[in-house]
């Protein structure tokens, strides 16, 4: 299989983490690219010129991450990541999780492009304040125990989502505001699969 990927791409991460927990990482070829260069690899892969995409020992080219690391988690073996008997549960976090990368991907895009109109913008005050929603919900998540150290694919999208805000938006202080999630995503990103796909 054949993985095309960038180093800071939280979305791509998410699959590599996934594809090391399910032992695949053997199978797996990956294909560093630069996705806003038009690569004509990635393209052919997934017309969207985004990352990741996957192509399948059978040719077949799939795209976004969720849908890829389902398709994974159907391939491997090891933990089971999305369990049946609490799949709404898993997706809700991992919903949660990927709302906030895409809230703080946006924004980052917007201020490498638009500069500081960014942030002032009406999107950019909207991205901002779902981050800030998004948190808030995860630390919830955190103090019910919904939000917990097992392994699966709602704590993999919502630990990358928040290492990705660390790289990205620093300014973002919620270790601070909420530090029981601080202390969540330290033990889980303890991971080996986390600390050898860390952010570049």
């Amino acid at each position: 299989m054949e993985l095309y990927l960038n180093a800071t791409s939280p979305f791509a991460r998410v699959v590599r983490v996934v594809a090391l927990e399910k032992g695949l990482e053997t199978t797996l070829s990956l294909c560093w690219c630069d996705p806003w260069s038009d690569d004509a690899s990635l393209l052919n892969a997934n017309p969207l010129g985004r990352v990741p995409a996957l192509v399948t020992e059978e040719g077949q080219a799939l795209s976004e991450s969720l849908l890829i690391a389902q398709y994974l988690d159907a391939q491997g073996q090891g933990p089971e990541l999305l369990p049946r008997q609490r799949l709404a549960d898993v997706l809700a976090i991992a919903g949660l999780g990927q709302g906030l990368t895409e809230a703080a991907f946006s924004l980052v895009i917007a201020r490498k492009h638009q500069g500081a109109e960014a942030d002032t913008s009406v999107l950019g005050q909207r991205r901002q304040r779902a981050i800030g929603r998004a948190l808030a919900a995860l630390g919830d998540q955190v103090d019910s125990g919904a939000l917990s150290n097992r392994l699966d694919l709602g704590g993999i999208v919502v630990a990358v989502a928040l290492d990705y805000l660390l790289l990205r938006l620093p300014e973002v202080d919620w270790t601070r505001d909420f530090p029981e999630l601080a202390a969540w995503h330290r033990a889980y990103t303890q991971q080996q699969s986390f600390v050898s796909t860390r952010f570049a």
